[in-house]
């Protein structure tokens, strides 16, 4: 099953991250960060399966507007491959986020998510029967335990409730799924064919929770405002970017974004909530940085 799904988990560009490669990564993980501040704004008025669909659907919109999303066809054999990119990567953790931002926080979801580079890598490496090079099995885990201390840094503001976090978690195991696949997909159609075809599959797929939830809302400007923001630039420019980071850099690589998300998060709280930062935080940050900076480093010594 996974040789049908998977042909590599490497990038074309395998040696240490270009300026292009970490200007991709930035915005990725900047935008990626402040989604879940507006996946808040959006719980406000609209129930969870609502703002799951309004996303997938204002993402999809915007990349079948591009010309480049349809001009490529996609073999039947990769079919499979992408029916388990859509659910890992968009109807799966699309659904669990809104419905774990009912006991969490928008900070502690997305410091949470920062374990996706942890998951990415144990999937290839099962996968593939190779673990990650040396530094990168350095600096994956030391960036692990950044993100860690910045989560820890906000245990004093409020519990997180144990099923929030656990659906956290799982959706974070499927970006680690899904990175992986994505990676062959988009080397061989594109960024942008690969992302509108999974956005088409996960409107489908989600579209009976999101009809169920429309009763249960109420229209507000500020949320649909807000799932707009997270469907055009959350769900589709980031979306484009960072399967074209996966591309060029490969599954694990390109999955130290997720460390970047906690800092978002955390950096939007103290902006807009007025939250306090421990001194742990700000060591969190470091370790993600040297972290981040470990597991960009050459897969590869080249010629």
């Amino acid at each position: 099953m996974a040789g049908r799904l998977l042909s590599t988990t490497h990038g074309t560009h395998r040696g240490a991250f270009t300026t292009a490669d970490w200007a991709l990564l930035t915005a990725v993980g900047t935008i990626w960060g402040s989604s879940f501040l507006l996946m808040a704004i959006g719980l406000e008025a609209f129930r969870p399966g609502l703002v799951t669909v309004l996303r997938i659907l204002f993402g999809g919109a915007f990349l079948w507007s591009l010309p480049g999303a349809r001009r490529v066809r996609i073999e039947p054999e990769d079919r499979p491959a992408f029916l388990v990119l859509a659910l890992t990567w968009v109807a799966i953790p699309f659904t669990l986020f809104p419905l774990a931002q009912g006991s969490v926080n928008s900070a502690i979801a997305g410091m949470l998510n920062g374990a996706a580079p942890i998951f990415t890598a144990v999937v290839a490496t099962i996968l593939f029967r190779k673990p990650p090079a040396s530094r990168q099995l350095l600096g994956i885990p030391l960036g692990f335990v950044g993100v860690a201390a910045i989560a820890a840094s906000t245990a004093d503001q409020g519990s997180s409730e144990l099923v929030g976090v656990v659906l956290v978690l799982i959706a974070t195991v499927c970006y680690g799924i899904a990175f992986n696949v994505a990676a062959p997909l988009q080397q061989k159609y594109g960024s942008l064919p690969v992302m509108a075809r999974i956005m088409a599959i996960g409107a489908v797929l989600t579209a009976p929770i999101g009809i169920w939830a429309v009763p249960g809302s109420s229209f507000a400007r500020d949320s649909l405002l807000a799932v707009v923001a997270v469907g055009v630039l959350s769900t589709g420019v980031a979306f484009v970017l960072m399967g074209r980071l996966v591309g060029r850099v490969g599954a694990t690589r390109a999955s130290i974004v997720g460390y970047l998300i906690p800092i978002v998060a955390l950096l939007l709280g103290v902006l807009f909530r007025g939250d306090h930062v421990e001194p742990i935080a700000i060591a969190g940050v470091a370790l993600v940085v040297v972290g981040a900076s470990l597991a960009s480093r050459r897969e590869v010594a080249e010629a």
